[in-house]
């Protein structure tokens, strides 16, 4: 039987930690996973219809939905990125830092790690170091990996773990404390943990940093989808009742009065008519009458769903003009205006994120022994979220360096990576030196001294002529 810690038993053996956290993710997965198949477009079928309704219509829409949800979490992710980090007080980016980061392919992973904080509201990054003792990250999904803080702290970590499954069926679980690492095995679900290796953990610190997505003072991290379902639920169940209308109560639907109605042989009524686009209705008996019946306005629906949209494009913060309600595309000075709490959005992740990267890059000059490691000012150099026009970016730009910005920092502002702005640098010396070597291969002629009748030109030339004496003179000296 597993042995599950209370409150008032926390753990104190390395197997009571695996257990005790192994709970706890597991309380945690049923909304991992719901939010994640809302970003996939996986959403429950008409979820605020009645029994009768599903029963009909539940296998028609069973894989249907419209899904707003991955468009809300990737506008802002597409606007994280990262181009570097200054880990000292130095104004040029970290080549160390960038190293590792490179070598670890960061570039993508960073924005995989972003996805799943702003989807599950955390994800999570792992420092170790390899065989050859160089820094190692790996990005891992909070489905997968659960941590427990010490009591009273909200950074500080008492204890994380992975839980994994291999091909064959294994369960198994990395546990990290601070003073050491455990790797345990279950065979089966119903058959306790078993330790299988142990070693010290040189970093004294648990190697793995939270990325938290909006993180709060009391409470888990919030994903960004927890809002939006109810509306993304109710969009699909209305677009649902659209589709059955149309399928059913769109068309107009006809009748006549005062017509015998024939029945055949087992008393079922007989169908008149047989109506076609070039079939006339006609009847004998002069009281028959006929009409129909006015068609389901589909409107209706598409009002309903456009409000719907607008709340949830509100709460996100995403711009109406996503969502592709069918106006016109703002340009200019207007769609900077309506992007602004998208930027704003953007903006405010970048802080909580890069608290994160900063720390994971000391962890990795922890592990270099580097007095980086306690590089409390680093910074991360993010890329600017805001999309301008080329004009726009570079008349923002000139007037910059009017007020004296230096130009690696324009450079930089204008969207250019670390690397390609030492490779300007050393571009700039090369332009330098060629010049240089130019103007001694190629001297320019110096001026010849100017003899008395030039210098006496010359001083009539500044002298500006004035009125009829001005005429006279120039005269004089055309004669």
């Amino acid at each position: 039987m597993l042995h599950v810690p209370t409150s008032s038993s926390p753990p104190e053996t390395p197997q009571q930690w695996v257990d005790y956290l192994h709970g706890k993710l597991a309380r945690s997965l049923p909304d991992y996973r719901k939010f994640s198949d809302y970003y996939d477009g996986k959403h429950q079928s008409l979820v605020f219809s009645q029994a009768r309704h599903q029963q009909q219509f539940g296998k028609i829409f069973e894989k249907w939905a419209d899904n707003f949800s991955g468009l809300i979490v990737d506008s802002v992710n597409e606007r994280l990125a990262i181009d570097g980090f200054r880990m000292t007080s130095e104004p040029d980016a970290d080549k160390d830092a960038r190293d590792i980061w490179q070598r670890n392919f960061m570039d993508a992973e960073s924005s995989a790690a972003h996805l799943d904080a702003m989807i599950q509201g955390v994800s999570y990054a792992v420092v170790w170091a390899d065989k050859d003792g160089r820094p190692t990250i790996t990005i891992e999904s909070a489905q997968h990996v659960v941590v427990q803080y010490r009591p009273g702290s909200r950074r500080e970590l008492e204890a994380a773990a992975k839980f994994f499954i291999d091909d064959w069926g294994r369960e198994w679980v990395t546990l990290w404390l601070p003073n050491a690492v455990y790797m345990y095995q279950r065979g089966a679900p119903t058959q306790g943990w078993s330790q299988r290796r142990r070693e010290k953990n040189p970093l004294g610190e648990v190697p793995v940093v939270p990325i938290q997505n909006r993180a709060r003072l009391v409470g888990d991290p919030l994903s960004d989808l927890a809002q939006v379902i109810p509306i993304q639920d109710a969009i699909n169940k209305i677009a649902a009742d659209a589709l059955v209308a149309s399928e059913y109560a769109a068309w107009p639907q006809r009748y006549v009065t005062g017509l015998e109605i024939i029945e055949d042989e087992n008393g079922n009524p007989i169908e008149p008519f047989k109506i076609a686009v070039d079939k006339l209705l006609q009847a004998e008996d002069p009281q028959a009458k006929f009409g129909q019946f006015e068609a389901a306005d589909l409107k209706n629906y598409v009002n309903l769903i456009d409000m719907l949209v607008q709340h949830m494009a509100s709460i996100s913060r995403i711009p109406f003009h996503y969502f592709l309600n069918g106006g016109a595309v703002p340009s200019g000075e207007s769609i900077i205006s309506a992007e602004a709490g998208l930027v704003a959005k953007a903006r405010e992740r970048m802080l909580h994120f890069g608290e994160a990267w900063e720390r994971v890059l000391r962890l990795c000059f922890k592990v270099l022994k580097d007095k980086r490691a306690e590089a409390w000012g680093a910074e991360v150099m993010w890329r600017d979220p805001e999309n301008r026009t080329e004009v726009q970016h570079m008349d923002a730009l000139i007037k910059r360096k009017l007020i004296g910005v230096p130009t690696d920092q324009l450079l930089s502002d204008a969207g250019y990576s670390p690397q390609q702005i030492e490779r300007f640098r050393k571009m700039r010396e090369e332009d330098a030196k060629a010049e240089m070597e130019l103007a001694r291969k190629y001297p320019m002629p110096q001026a010849q001294p100017a003899g008395p009748n030039d210098q006496a030109a010359a001083r009539q030339a500044e002298k500006a002529p004035q009125g009829n004496s001005g005429n006279a003179a120039r005269r004089k000296a055309a004669a």
